[in-house]
């Protein structure tokens, strides 16, 4: 999160320098392009550094108990020594004998001494006393058998240390780990399917914009669409953290009732999880009227900026479910069923937006940036909806291989 937030502060800085720059090669949206390639760079220098330097081991050291017996009443030693005992000096010597024998002997020296002494014995000032030591003690002998506490650090940083991976080692064939490489082979072409599946769509939708729609329509593709892709990562990582849990169910060996249960009831949680980020996202886009005048001045422009709110409202309403219910499928290891869907996605989802462009040249209907962002918000919901419906399909299927 730093790394992300240094970044963040570079290309800001980057676009604030050089967006007003006059020159054509580093001023504007060029500026704005070197500035992101910078706040890169300087993310992967830093990403680079984490990975390659060793962490410093610490030790906690606790601080040292110290008692002061002056407060048990001042009975043993002369007032003229420092009766403190503590951790960092326990063989400093007291001379007690003088004190010993004014409390035993029956001189004239001593009969405040004893006196006072014995009021002492009477006293819960002795018990205070006894507790004191036993505490020190206690927590002296627990400190020396403690061991000493090493401070933990996340697992990825310096593993790249003293030389474990170079350059070499990308390019050469030769130290790639076969069985390692042959664990992960099932999950390129669905991972990658997935990936380019999702983002047809959005190479469509710019296309049609570009080349079909006006000019104040593609103005106000861009306001949405950069808007859109600040909320749909609120989403995203619902995904990647469904990933993480649901192996733990699924892998377990044993067919039993409580494992058909607590997969049932994680991916239930992960719906709900979805479904109020599908709220929020919703109360966050109904807030676009108030801010799209801080993209554009001109009154035609936001007006179409509103005209594809609805679209949007329903794309990201059930985008927290497509990516719970996306995730639980990687999580159940469903890579050809996700393959396969996001194969054919690929195709009609772009298909369906070149014949939009179609029939908006040949005069047939009219296409505006709403209309796009409905069609694409419909996608979304027939992705959520075949989701959930194989979701509901192999939780039978696991039911019945319990009873």
């Amino acid at each position: 999160l730093y790394v992300l937030l240094a970044a963040a502060i570079i290309n800001f800085c980057g676009d604030v320098i050089m967006v007003p720059n006059s020159n054509p090669w580093v001023g504007g949206a060029a500026g704005a392009a070197w500035a992101t390639v910078f706040s890169q760079y300087g993310a992967l220098i830093m990403f680079w550094r984490w990975m390659t330097t060793r962490p410093k081991v610490g030790v906690d050291k606790g601080q040292g108990l110290k008692l002061n017996w002056k407060k048990l009443g001042g009975m043993f030693g002369s007032k003229k020594h420092d009766n403190i005992i503590n951790e960092e000096d326990e063989t400093k010597r007291v001379d007690v004998t003088q004190g010993i024998m004014e409390l035993t002997g029956t001189s004239a020296e001593g009969k405040s001494r004893r006196k006072q002494f014995r009021a002492f014995l009477g006293s819960k000032n002795l018990l205070k006393g006894i507790r004191l030591q036993s505490s020190y003690e206690s927590l002296h002998s627990a400190k020396e058998d403690r061991p000493a506490i090493v401070k933990s650090s996340p697992k990825t940083r310096g593993f790249l240390a003293d030389g474990k991976l170079t350059l070499r080692d990308y390019l050469s064939v030769s130290k790639i780990d076969a069985p390692t490489a042959k664990e992960f082979a099932p999950f390129v072409i669905p991972v990658t399917t997935t990936s380019i599946g999702r983002i047809s769509g959005y190479i469509a939708m710019s296309h049609v914009a570009s080349s079909t729609l006006g000019t104040f329509d593609m103005a106000a593709h861009q306001i949405i669409f950069s808007i859109f892709c600040c909320l749909t990562p609120i989403v995203d990582a619902l995904s990647q953290v469904a990933q993480s849990f649901v192996p733990s169910i699924h892998g377990i060996k044993a067919k039993s009732e409580a494992r058909a249960n607590a997969l049932r009831k994680t991916i239930n949680n992960f719906r709900k999880v979805g479904a109020c980020f599908g709220v929020l996202l919703v109360s966050l886009v109904s807030m676009i009227p108030l801010i799209s005048r801080y993209f554009t001045s001109d009154p035609l422009v936001m007006q179409k900026v509103n005209g594809a709110i609805p679209g949007v409202a329903l794309f990201l309403i059930v985008n927290g479910l497509m990516c719970a219910g996306e995730g639980s499928l990687l999580g159940q290891k469903d890579l050809v069923f996700l393959r396969n869907s996001y194969a054919l996605f690929f195709f009609t989802v772009p298909a369906y937006m070149l014949r939009l462009k179609y029939r908006a040249l040949a005069g047939l209907q009219t296409v505006g940036i709403g209309t796009m962002w409905a069609a694409f918000a419909t996608y979304n919901v027939i992705r959520t909806t075949i989701w959930h419906a194989r979701l509901a399909q192999l939780q039978r299927r696991t039911n019945r291989e319990v009873q």
